[in-house]
């Protein structure tokens, strides 16, 4: 485990550390997250682990642009506009999950995107240019975990080999809201 203070030359590690199939916790425009590359399966698999999370929950997927988010999911006029006007933040949006994409952590017919406002990890996706699974950082059912000494002593001694940037603590903040786009009428999943 590597602790980094939150820079441009954390930013390099962390792009280095995804390609090699590394988990990074990351500060994000919410709470401290999990990341990993969403097309590498061990490096989403250490994510279930880590969490001690079902994998009948799917996971997020941080993306960089509405471009990106064609390529993963099938987007009608009225949705695109939702997505303009909520997007980069704090919204999670479910949508029809377009077949031969080839992620992990999600779901078959369904995948949970955002556009993440937050410079280091719109930097970090525009670098990476490939979507990137994320979580917040915690056990499943526990609270996310806001401050770097508490994440560094409940994951620092994990033994998976992992990356931390630390941007200190954040303030205490909910996670993003989420939105299923995929029924008629668009539904609440969090608030």
């Amino acid at each position: 485990m590597e602790v980094v203070k939150q820079s441009k030359p954390a930013l390099n590690k962390a792009v280095l550390a995804i390609k090699k199939g590394k988990v990074i916790i990351c500060p994000t425009d919410t709470v401290y997250g999990f990341i990993a590359d969403a097309a590498n399966k061990k490096a989403v698999e250490k994510i279930f682990k880590l969490k001690k999370r079902s994998r009948q929950k799917p996971l997020p997927v941080f993306v960089k642009d509405i471009k990106m988010t064609r390529d993963l999911a099938v987007i009608d006029k009225n949705q695109k506009r939702i997505l303009k006007r909520y997007w980069p933040g704090k919204y999670t949006f479910v949508l029809k999950r377009k077949h031969g994409t080839k992620l992990y952590g999600v779901v078959k017919d369904t995948i949970a995107l955002r556009i993440p406002n937050y410079k280091f990890l719109n930097d970090l996706l525009k670098k990476i240019n490939k979507p990137l699974t994320q979580t917040s950082v915690n056990i499943s059912g526990q609270p996310s975990l806001i401050k770097i000494a508490d994440i560094i002593s409940q994951f620092g001694r994990t033994g998976l080999p992992m990356l931390i940037i630390d941007a200190g603590n954040l303030p205490k903040r909910k996670p993003s809201v989420i939105i299923d786009l995929t029924k008629d009428k668009n539904k609440i999943l969090r608030k």
